[in-house]
């Protein structure tokens, strides 16, 4: 086997590591998970009881499951959980039973427009049990008895989620969010997560501006749990991201924040935009991932989404088809840069104030136009300068100047740097 060595290739190895487990909102799956990733990042890991009040909601009981099966009259197992963990009905109570056919078709769920491809399907809420099967495995079951067995229990325990910080020069805080919820399904969960663990490896290389929090937690009722159990905490929230969808090969897409006019809406705007790759950048809606309790009114965090093809925007969503083989390494490694541009941009974009407003300062005796000699972009960058001098009058970030003057960020970044080294403007 060839040694991993990409950053992608080190991402789709952990989905394909993850991938086996069979995890939900709580339960054994979703530690498991956590497990893993803690190889990679060190967590810190909350275990909430069961019956705890998050806001609106009630954590719930936990579920596990050891064992599920549908077999004919022979003893062969027709469905078998252990083949993939998305042959059962997520939640599903324990059954043991003996039914035919006809009767057990109620419980049984399939895709007949993809009848190769096995569903994915939850009952969190309702007490309920099911299957999930390929079509063509049903059309080949004929008539007649079936032993039915769900070794599952639901019962007081505790909703797990994890977090990872990376500490920053200042308290305020990124979030960078992603569920740990789905069973079997590769790029609607563990890219996400792949990309998060990667991404949290580099920023810890360096010693970036804002603090960095990760969040590894359930779909809705693991956001709402940390929203609730972290009220202080969110007064330092500046910017924030949700992770999700992050290895196909369709173009990056950006969900806006609610407020629509966030500084990360306006980053990952032009991160894409300025990078010339394919991309989408859609309005918020009140739905799709976790960035909806985040930006929930009372609330109304800056938290944008990042996915490439979006929730239910491809055949392959929420079935056995979303398995490693539907992700790859160069997708999730181009989700990852996209991250890190945007976050780099997010760490150096400050609003500066001209300290020498009255005319354009003297920047050659200053020695700022001798550092320039040699540079193939001098006259680019000092046209920066004198951008960012004519603009930081404490009301424009060095975004704006970017905007405004079509330059890259980077370039009215150093710009900045080199001014106020030479203590002609200050943060």
């Amino acid at each position: 086997m060839a040694p991993v060595t990409t950053a992608g290739e080190r991402m789709h190895a952990l989905v394909e590591r993850l991938y086996p487990l069979c995890r939900s909102i709580t339960g054994d799956g979703v530690r498991a998970t956590l497990d893993i990733v803690g190889e990679y990042v060190p967590l810190q890991v909350h275990e909430v009881p069961t019956g705890t009040r998050v806001l609106d909601w009630t954590v719930p009981q936990e579920w596990n499951i050891r064992d599920a099966y549908i077999a004919d009259t022979t003893g062969r197992r027709v469905v078998d959980f252990a083949a993939s963990s998305l042959h059962v009905l997520g939640y599903s109570v324990p059954v043991a039973a003996t039914m035919p056919l006809s009767e057990l078709r109620g419980h049984l769920h399939t895709l007949p427009d993809q009848p190769t491809w096995v569903p994915y399907r939850t009952s969190y809420y309702t007490p309920e049990w099911g299957f999930c099967l390929a079509q063509e495995t049903l059309d080949a079951m004929p008539d007649g008895e079936y032993e039915v067995r769900i070794d599952s229990t639901l019962a007081d325990g505790h909703l797990t989620y994890a977090e990872h910080v990376v500490p920053g020069q200042v308290a305020e805080e990124v979030i960078v969010s992603c569920h740990v919820c789905h069973p079997s399904l590769a790029n609607d969960n563990l890219a996400g997560v792949a990309v998060a663990v990667l991404l949290a490896q580099e920023l810890a290389q360096r010693s970036p501006y804002y603090t960095y929090r990760f969040i590894f937690a359930p779909g809705t009722i693991g956001a709402i749990t940390w929203l609730a159990r972290n009220a202080e905490r969110v007064e330092l929230v500046r910017h924030g991201l949700v992770l999700a969808c992050a290895g196909d090969r369709g173009q990056l897409t950006y969900k806006q924040s609610r407020r629509g006019d966030a500084e990360i809406d306006r980053v990952l705007e032009h991160v894409l935009r300025t990078s010339e790759r394919p991309h989408r950048v859609t309005e918020f809606t009140p739905y799709g991932y976790d960035e909806r309790q985040y930006c929930s009114p009372g609330f109304d965090l800056g938290v944008g989404s990042l996915t490439r093809t979006p929730y239910a925007g491809y055949p392959e969503y929420h079935t056995s088809a979303d398995n490693p083989d539907f992700v790859s390494p160069e997708a999730m490694a181009d989700t990852l840069a996209v991250c890190r541009e945007a976050f780099a941009v997010l760490d150096r974009n400050r609003q500066y104030l001209n300290l020498s407003p009255y005319g354009e300062p003297q920047l050659g005796r200053r020695g700022l136009y001798d550092s320039l000699g040699g540079r193939s972009d001098a006259k680019q960058a000092q046209l920066a300068m004198l951008w960012v001098l004519n603009l930081s009058d404490g009301e424009h970030s060095l975004l704006d100047v970017a905007e405004r003057s079509g330059l890259p960020f980077d370039t009215v970044a150093a710009a900045a740097d080199a001014l106020h080294g030479a203590g002609l403007i200050k943060a």
